[in-house]
């Protein structure tokens, strides 16, 4: 079956595409006319923040799945949406393609502001702390005013619904070492995981929403399994 997808081309209808443009569109604005954004910065305008923090605005729930913080960022999931998320769309249909990929950036997202709260809960002793507590803290300072960004989460949730409906696949590591989709994208939620629970001070990846992504992922497959036909 897959072989049909062996060349996934773009299509300029397509949902991806469209995805991709708003991203690229987003990711050009941010950084060539700052300007136009009123507070500090479009990562702080527009990325996503703890329901505590001064800086939150529900309109971030959306906006955060379009902004990125560099290059390197925009491209891995920019290639991997396409790579990935062209397959899916044909396979599911454009609408169904496109409620997925939302579902799995949510999923991310909650699972994040969940990692948060118990993080700020084992700080202060409550998941609401005021601006006076948020202030005294620099520790809780840092984790409920620094905005997340990035459509990461929902790109662990295409390369989960991939492995899992392509699962034998071999997808090429470095170009060059053929492994199957479902040993990768294990290997990678196994390493989200473990990095997740690393808790290094210096890393600012949010890998609890990738694996939120992932899993989300995960129980809509298995949910939309349950009708073959209205999964194929």
């Amino acid at each position: 079956m897959f072989n049909n997808y062996n060349s996934p081309q773009i299509n300029t209808r397509s949902v991806v595409f469209n995805l991709m443009a708003i991203n690229i569109v987003f990711f050009l604005i941010s950084k060539f006319l700052p300007g136009l954004f009123p507070i500090h910065s479009p990562d702080m305008f527009l990325g996503l923040h703890y329901p505590a923090s001064d800086y939150f605005k529900p309109f971030q729930i959306i906006t955060h799945m379009f902004m990125h913080a560099d290059v390197f960022h925009i491209f891995f999931n920019m290639f991997n949406l396409y790579m990935f998320g062209t397959i899916l769309e044909r396979v599911w249909g454009p609408k169904r393609f496109l409620e997925y990929f939302f579902m799995t950036g949510f999923g991310a997202m909650l699972l994040h502001t969940l990692v948060q709260a118990i993080q700020i809960y084992m700080i202060c002793g409550t998941i609401a702390p005021t601006s006076f507590i948020i202030n005294s803290n620099e520790r809780l300072s840092e984790i409920i005013n620094a905005p997340t960004i990035g459509a990461s989460g929902a790109v662990f949730g295409l390369l989960t619904g991939f492995a899992l409906l392509f699962a034998n696949t071999e997808l090429y590591l470095y170009g060059a070492i053929p492994v199957k989709a479902k040993y990768l994208v294990g290997g990678l939620i196994a390493y989200e995981l473990f990095r997740g629970f690393s808790n290094s001070p210096s890393d600012n990846v949010a890998h609890f929403a990738h694996l939120g992504g992932a899993l989300i992922g995960f129980i809509i497959i298995r949910v939309w399994n349950k009708d073959k036909n209205s999964l194929y």
